[in-house]
């Protein structure tokens, strides 16, 4: 058998398994992280299931690890509830990725199984390990009863004959592999790496080219443990292994041959990791950020030759850079070697350890037109943001950080290559500035009374939404974080009027909190006083806030129409014909909202 059968074998309580069976699977390690921890923990709630075995079971915080999306924040605190509630240890937001904690952590070890919601939990081939990444079903399932179903695959046996020339780093081995095999041709079946050079292959190096496995269409790239590999997990587990090998008479689906020294340091294409070309090929591709983490590259070795690379150098100019190690354990490291001084001497930001720039939070992501170099294992499209990302290895992308354009190691040049100013193109129009009919001094719309004082910004437009800076997009969240209002978008009409109690507005500078209301086309907020900030914007925005003392006289109701007249400061209820004074326009207030905003050309 191969060594996916043997494993598989051993696992199911079965002395033989061939390609094709479904077996049920005892699994050592089950894991779930904050991308898809929260939906296995509801699985178990709503079918009412137990955990079956705590002890083999934890939670990884690695795709946010920082919470700054509301949704991975809350994930986070559900799933902490639950394990408090189970005492199902977590590896919090200061530990790392899950998958290199269980191989550091001593929690797998070769000849185990694994699964986790991460769809790269398949680098546990690195150590001869069986890992898998599943669904949240799948994984509770797991929780649950200790096993899950599987499928004996194929396996594909690849020899990698020769010597690596110095220039060729893991990475480029397995993009050179993806660019034989492409995205599918494997798909399904497991991969053994064998070579005459195989033991002198660190616990890095095979990290790196398994956790590619994913992206090739594979199950898993399995290594045979080298002696360094074994004495390694020895030294961290708690558990008793015996490594597996496959038999020497094993049966394989298909065998194939390289020669390292015809692989050359290569880069994927945007969009497809599949898409190889040599580093050569695309060399002086203008870049604008590199990204230098995750779990394919994430590791010690992958993190000093960066440092080699960077060391008495720096970032070119308007380059962003960005690393960060896999573990909280290699984070420690990299500055108890002084390798964290040369990241930021060279003007890179180091983030706290965890997956970073391949998932969609952390500090990973690029905007629109943004060209990143990355030593992620994905590139497609909206995964990393709105830009384009290129894959490498750690020094391609290094070399490429000081360069200022995509560049290998071999071919680092004297100056980086530089930005340059390009032509103005026409600005497009906010729909917030200028105006070209005359704005009216006495307006009218209907009433929403909201009897409450300081509502701030954050309950008018929460932070949550920021990144919002196209107006159209802003009014569907107003006043999503206040309670009771939470559905006005929903029910305001072009034209309303609010009208609410002291202090709204209060707290941060947000433009949005304003123009919010301006999407919606409400034309006007009365209130017994404004946030100062909040007055200046809506002011400058040309957007009527207006203050009063009290509008008792006007004996309103919600939905009632009122007319205002800016410059008069009057207002009268049309429904029962009263009426009162505010305060009116002042003359620059007035000024403004003619022009029809303060950066309106007079």
């Amino acid at each position: 058998m191969t060594i996916i059968e043997k494993i598989l074998a051993r696992h199911s309580g079965n002395r033989v398994v061939k390609p094709g069976e479904i077996v049920d699977v005892d699994i050592d390690v089950r894991l779930a992280r904050d991308f898809g921890g929260a939906s296995v923990v509801k699985n178990l709630e709503e079918n009412q299931l137990e955990v079956a075995d705590v002890d083999k079971t934890w939670f990884t915080f690695d795709c946010n690890p920082t919470g700054s999306d509301q949704k991975y924040a809350a994930n986070q605190q559900y799933c902490r509830l639950f394990a408090r509630n189970n005492s199902i240890p977590v590896f919090d937001i200061d530990a790392g990725i899950g998958t290199h904690l269980a191989i550091d952590k001593g929690l797998a070890v070769p000849g185990c199984t694994l699964v986790s919601t991460d769809s790269h939990a398949n680098i546990l081939g690195a150590i001869g390990s069986f890992g898998q990444g599943m669904g949240d079903q799948d994984i509770a399932a797991a929780w649950a009863n200790g096993k899950v179903w599987f499928k004996v695959p194929q396996t594909v046996k690849i020899k990698l004959n020769g010597w690596c020339p110095p220039d060729l780093s893991a990475k480029d081995i397995v993009l050179n592999l993806l660019r034989e095999f492409g995205a599918n041709s494997l798909l399904g079946k497991a991969i053994e790496i064998h070579g005459n050079q195989l033991d002198q292959f660190s616990l890095d190096q095979r990290i790196t080219i398994a956790s590619m496995a994913t992206e090739m269409g594979a199950i898993a790239i399995f290594f045979p443990p080298s002696e360094e590999v074994i004495n390694y997990c020895k030294a961290r587990s708690y558990r008793k292994f015996e490594p597996i090998f496959a038999d020497s008479n094993a049966v394989y689906a298909e065998k194939f041959q390289f020669d390292l020294s015809a692989f050359h340091p290569a880069v994927s294409m945007p969009g497809k990791p599949h898409d190889v070309k040599d580093a050569e090929e695309v060399m002086g591709i203008k870049i604008d950020s590199v990204f230098i983490g995750s779990c394919t590259n994430g590791r010690m070795e992958d993190l000093r030759v960066t440092a080699k690379i960077l060391e008495g150098k720096k970032v070119a100019p308007g380059v962003v850079m960005k690393i960060v190690p896999a573990t909280d354990e290699i984070w420690q490291q990299c500055l108890a070697e002084g390798l964290t001084k040369i990241f930021k001497e060279a003007g890179a930001l180091v983030g706290n350890a965890g997956c970073a720039g391949c998932a969609a939070g952390q500090i990973g992501q690029n905007g629109p037109g943004e060209v990143t170099i990355s030593t992620g294992n994905r590139n497609f499209a909206g995964k990393q943001g709105k830009g384009e990302v290129y894959l490498a290895s750690p020094a391609t992308a290094a070399a490429s950080a000081i360069a200022g354009h995509i560049a290998p190691e071999a071919y680092l040049p004297d100056s980086p290559t530089l930005f340059f100013p390009q032509m103005k193109k026409e600005a497009a129009g906010l729909s917030r500035a200028g105006t070209t009919t005359e704005k009216p001094e006495v307006i009218s719309g209907k009433v929403w009374i909201i009897n409450q004082d300081n509502i701030d910004t954050d309950m008018i437009f929460h932070n949550r939404h920021l990144a919002i800076t196209n107006l159209e997009e802003m009014g569907q969240f107003t006043f999503g974080n206040l309670k009771d209002w939470m559905d006005y978008a929903r029910k305001s009409e072009p034209g309303d009027i609010i009208i609410t109690g002291r202090n709204f507005g209060s707290g941060s500078s947000r433009q949005q909190a304003v123009d919010c209301f301006i999407a919606l086309k409400n034309q006007a907020i009365l209130a017994k006083s404004f946030g100062a900030i909040y007055e200046r914007n809506a002011i400058n925005a040309a957007f009527p806030v207006m203050s009063y003392n009290s509008l008792e006289e006007l004996n309103l109701k919600n939905r009632d129409r009122i007319q205002i007249d800016l410059r008069n400061g009057i207002v009268v209820n049309l429904e029962n014909g009263s009426e009162t004074r505010i305060e009116p326009f002042s003359e620059v207030q007035m000024q403004i909202y003619k022009r029809g905003g303060l950066l309106v050309k007079k």
